[in-house]
């Protein structure tokens, strides 16, 4: 007989968006224009041109998306900021437009008794810094605690949790490495050079936090555990650079001091010898760390895949969802709990977890059934359960997406949503998903195990 789930009395529950996948009007009231719209703009780089210029159209909706928040009884709310709303140029002049659209929002939240959760960054630099050689500037870092800074002095108290970045992995694999995502370059020494960059930001908005902000502060990261194909010593090997790339290239140097030595092994002469006081920046204290989880992957050792030499290998008999990642909730439990092992107690958020499954585009008589979301929805909430009872400090769950959105260059063939959005007329419609989710809110969980009973 299972094990019933239960989470603490005050688990913090809610959801994730980030703003260029759902805001829409981005050079709305003096915005200027980030990397994201111009990614957009270039033929073939998004599925069906699709751009983020009207998305959800929640820089205009915003109120009746806090209102479906308060519907489902959410807890909590992750967004994200678009740093050239507040600063069109990346630097210099504030735009007081932007700084009210956020305040609004963060007034709103707030009214109806929803905590904001702030990502500074996730993924939309100002197109006019990209122009100064964007996260491969090493000014970079003091670009980005400035424009920290302008949001600590205007939302500190009434925003108590703050992410500094959003999944740093993809932003120098897809935008640096392999040109999939904005700002669209190839290149092994752009990736180190922009990952590193990006490390020495985080670590100086975190101390100007210190200085400025009263609250808590901590980082998002993605994790997808790699397990070997076999237990051959050239796929165990291969697991390791896999996890050493993806993994802990974001965690080891703040919690540890030093990169994985993988990376210079793979690497070679693209991955230098970093100066030692960059890991004292990087290696601020934190109060929480932000998990994203979505699948895992099983892999292989591969020569001809230059550098990482991996290669990842299908699982048969196993359900996959749009994106092409399997469904597989034992990973969400096993990176909770390796985190502990490898890093101590920091506490932890899960700031984005979900799935995408087809959908209609078109909501037929207010309900869309999505058995599979669903399904997963359910097996994750087991999984973060099992998590808590071996002893990890997990304080809440985001779910991924509130809304269906942008799913950057895939456009919007994908949807994670649990609110379908039709986007030619933008009308919300729950799915199951979230009916379920609103119930597991309510019930602080107790539903999930009445279900099991009833099975």
């Amino acid at each position: 007989m299972s094990k019933s789930i239960q989470f603490p009395a005050d688990f913090l529950w809610g959801s994730a968006t980030s703003a260029y996948q759902i805001e829409g009007s981005p050079l709305a009231d003096g915005a200027g224009p980030s990397i994201w719209q111009r990614f957009c703009a270039v033929p073939g780089n998004v599925r069906d041109g699709d751009n983020g210029d009207i998305a959800c159209d929640h820089y205009n909706r915003y109120k009746e998306d806090v209102a479906l928040m308060v519907k489902l009884g959410l807890k909590a709310y992750r967004f994200s900021v678009s740093w050239s709303r507040i600063l069109p140029q990346g630097r210099g002049a504030v735009n007081q437009a932007g700084l009210d659209f956020y305040s609004r929002l963060i007034d709103e939240l707030l009214a109806n008794g929803i905590e904001p959760l702030l990502t500074l960054y996730h993924w939309d630099l100002p197109a006019a810094l990209d122009d100064r050689g964007g996260w491969l500037n090493p000014d970079v870092a003091d670009w980005f605690t400035d424009y920290a800074r302008i949001l600590f002095r205007a939302f500190d108290g009434r925003v108590k949790s703050w992410a500094t970045l959003n999944e740093p992995w993809v932003v120098t694999d897809g935008g640096y490495m392999h040109g999939t995502l904005a700002p669209g370059h190839r290149g092994v020494h752009e990736a180190a050079l922009a990952s590193h960059n990006l490390m020495r930001a985080h670590g100086s908005a975190v101390k100007a936090y210190r200085e400025e902000g009263k609250h808590r502060i901590g980082i998002v990261v993605n994790i997808e555990p790699k397990y070997p194909a076999s237990q051959s010593q050239a796929d165990l090997d291969a697991t390791r650079r896999a996890d050493a790339y993806m993994n802990r290239q974001y965690l080891d140097p703040i919690f540890l001091g030093a990169y994985p030595p993988e990376l210079k092994e793979m690497f070679g002469d693209a991955w230098p010898d970093w100066p030692a006081a960059d890991f004292e920046l990087i290696g601020q204290k934190l109060d929480f760390v932000g998990i994203n989880y979505y699948t895992r992957s099983v892999v292989r050792d591969e020569p001809s895949n230059w550098p990482l030499k991996v290669a990842p290998v299908r699982q048969t008999q196993a359900t996959y969802t749009e994106t092409g990642w399997e469904v597989f909730p034992q990973g969400l439990t096993d990176t909770l709990v390796n985190f502990k092992r490898l890093y101590g107690d920091t506490p932890l958020y899960v700031m984005e977890n979900g799935s995408a499954f087809y959908d209609p585009p078109q909501a037929e008589g207010g309900r869309v059934h999505d058995p599979l979301r669903v399904d997963c929805l359910r097996k994750n909430m087991g999984a973060i359960s099992a998590a808590l009872e071996a002893g990890v400090d997990l304080r809440g769950y985001m779910v991924w997406s509130l809304l269906d959105n942008l799913e950057w260059s895939l456009g919007f063939s994908k949807r994670f949503g649990i609110i379908h959005v039709n986007f030619e007329t933008q009308q919300r419609t729950l799915k199951d998903s979230a009916l379920l989710y609103a119930d597991i809110v309510a019930s602080n969980g107790a539903c999930l195990n009445q279900a099991a009973g009833k099975a």
